[in-house]
C-alpha cells in the first residue's frame, strides 16, 4: 500500500469521530483507514479491511465496479472532482444489504485528485435479503426506483408513485412515510377507486351530523385525520373531475371545508400519489386536470413490473412466502421456480402472491412443486423443452432483427439488460 498523503493523515484523524461510517481510498481502490463507525457496522469482527480493494470488500468484484456491470462513484468522481451518489448492494457481516454511497474527492494544491472519502449509509427502507414485511430487491429496475425513494424520502415533495397494477405500490408508500420527517405522525390511505363524486368528498373531507341522510353524528375525514402525517391517495386517477377541483384546493392550501359546515379546517401532511394509468394522456384528453397533475407530481418514481425485475423472483418468492400464515414456511422447488421464472405476470408481485397462495395449499410435505402451480403458467414439461427453447428462438430473432442497442433492446422486450445478457448467454451468444 502506498505512502499516505499528509492530507490523508489529517483525514482520517477527523472522521474517526463521524456518525457515518466512513472509509479513505487511495486512487487505485486501495482502503488506506477507516472510522470507528464503519469498523462496527461493515468491519469483520470490528476490524477494518486496511489495504484491500474497495470493490472486493463490498462487493467481491475482482475487479472495479463499473467493470462489473455496476456503476462506480469513483470513476465518475476522479472525472467530476465533485461529490458523487449511488446506490449500490455490499456484502455485510449481516448478508447483502442497500447502501448508500457517496464518494468525495480529495484534491491537493494543484487540483490533483489524491484520495476520495467514502461515507456509507445503511437502507433500512428496503432489503436485499428475504424479509417478511417490507420492500425487497436487488434487481437494478428496482435499485434505480429505491435510490429515487432514498431521496425523496426525506423532503416534503409531492411524490407520483407510477407502475402497473399490483408493482408494490403501497409499500413504496409506506416506505416514503417511514423514511421521512413525518414517520411518527399517522399514513392515511385513501383508496380512490371506485367512490362516487358525494362518496369522495365526504370521506376525504368528513361530514357534520345531519349533512344528510344517514349522517347520524359527526365523521373526521382522512385529510384531517393525516395532519402530521402522510396522506396516501392510491389510484389518483380515478378521482370524478368534478372532484378534481377540490382535491387540488386542498393540496395547495391544507384546508377544506367538511360536509354540511361553514367551519374551515387546516391540515398539514405530505402527499404521496400513486396511479397506474396514463395521467399525462389523460391531461391530453381532458379527464384529468392539468394544473392537478403538475401539483402532484413533483417528484415521480416510475416502479417496474415484475418482468423487468425476474431475477428477483426467487427473493420476492421466498420473502412471500415467509409472510403467509401458517409455519413451517413453505418452499418453492426449483423446477417450480423455473416454470414461474417464464411466466410474463401481467398482475406483477399481486399475481406471484396469488400464485403462490394456492399453490401452498396443495403442497402436503411444504415444497411447492411444478404441479401445484396454476394449468395457465404452463405444464412443467412443456416449459423445460419446447417452451423454452420457444422462448429464446423469439431472443434469437429479435436480436437478429432489431438494429439498437443491446440496452435499447432490453428495454424493448420489457427486460433488465442482466436478464438480457443471461439469455443471450444460453443462447452462446456474448
Amino acid at each position: 500500500m502506498p505512502e499516505a498523503h499528509p492530507l490523508i493523515l489529517a483525514l482520517v484523524s477527523y472522521l474517526e469521530h463521524d456518525a457515518l461510517p466512513t472509509i479513505v481510498l487511495d486512487t487505485d481502490y486501495n482502503i488506506l483507514a477507516a472510522n470507528a463507525a464503519y469498523r462496527r457496522q461493515f468491519g469483520r469482527h470490528e476490524q477494518a479491511p486496511l489495504g484491500e480493494k474497495c470493490h472486493k470488500v463490498s462487493h467481491h468484484y475482482a475487479v472495479p465496479c463499473d467493470q462489473a456491470g455496476e456503476h462506480c462513484p469513483m470513476r465518475k468522481a476522479w472525472q467530476s472532482k465533485v461529490p458523487e451518489r449511488v446506490l449500490h448492494i455490499h456484502h455485510t457481516p449481516r448478508g447483502p444489504e442497500h447502501v448508500d454511497v457517496e464518494l468525495r474527492p480529495i484534491l491537493d494544491e494543484q487540483g490533483r485528485v489524491v484520495a476520495f472519502v467514502e461515507r456509507l449509509t445503511s437502507i433500512t427502507l428496503a432489503s436485499a435479503q428475504p424479509q417478511e414485511q417490507g420492500l425487497v430487491g436487488r434487481a437494478p429496475a428496482f435499485k434505480a426506483a429505491l435510490a429515487s425513494l432514498q431521496r425523496a424520502a426525506p423532503a416534503q415533495i409531492p411524490v407520483l408513485l407510477q407502475g402497473e397494477s399490483g408493482t408494490g405500490k403501497e409499500l413504496f408508500a409506506r416506505a416514503l412515510h417511514m423514511g421521512s420527517p413525518r414517520a411518527n405522525g399517522p399514513l392515511v390511505v385513501v383508496d380512490c377507486t371506485g367512490l362516487t363524486e358525494s362518496l369522495f368528498e365526504s370521506e376525504l373531507f368528513g361530514y357534520e351530523k345531519g349533512a344528510f341522510t344517514g349522517a347520524n353524528q359527526r365523521k373526521i375525514g382522512l385529510a384531517e385525520a393525516a395532519h402530521g402525517g402522510t396522506l396516501f391517495l392510491d389510484e389518483i386517477g380515478e378521482v370524478p373531475l368534478a372532484m378534481q377541483v377540490k382535491l387540488l384546493r386542498l393540496i395547495e392550501s391544507g384546508s377544506f371545508r367538511p360536509v354540511g359546515s361553514l367551519r374551515t379546517v387546516h391540515s398539514d401532511f405530505r402527499l404521496v400519489s400513486a396511479t397506474h394509468k396514463p395521467l399525462r394522456q389523460m391531461v391530453a384528453d381532458g379527464t384529468f386536470r392539468e394544473d392537478l397533475y403538475y401539483r402532484i407530481s413533483g417528484f415521480p418514481i416510475r416502479l417496474p413490473a415484475l418482468r423487468e425485475r425476474v431475477e428477483d423472483l426467487p427473493l420476492l418468492a421466498q420473502s412471500l412466502l415467509q409472510r403467509m400464515a401458517g409455519k413451517p414456511t413453505p418452499r418453492l422447488s426449483d423446477d417450480a421456480l423455473q416454470q414461474l421464472g417464464l411466466h410474463p405476470f401481467p398482475g406483477n408481485i399481486r399475481e406471484l402472491r396469488n400464485i403462490l397462495e394456492r399453490a401452498r395449499l396443495f403442497a402436503d410435505d411444504g415444497l411447492i412443486r411444478p404441479e401445484h402451480l396454476p394449468e395457465d403458467i404452463g405444464p412443467a414439461g412443456a416449459i423445460k423443452t419446447g417452451g423454452r427453447r420457444n422462448h429464446l428462438g423469439e431472443l434469437a430473432q429479435a436480436l437478429e432483427q432489431f438494429k439498437g442497442s443491446r440496452s435499447e433492446l432490453a428495454r424493448h422486450l420489457g427486460l433488465s439488460e442482466r436478464t438480457l445478457y443471461r439469455r443471450l448467454k444460453e443462447l452462446g451468444l456474448n
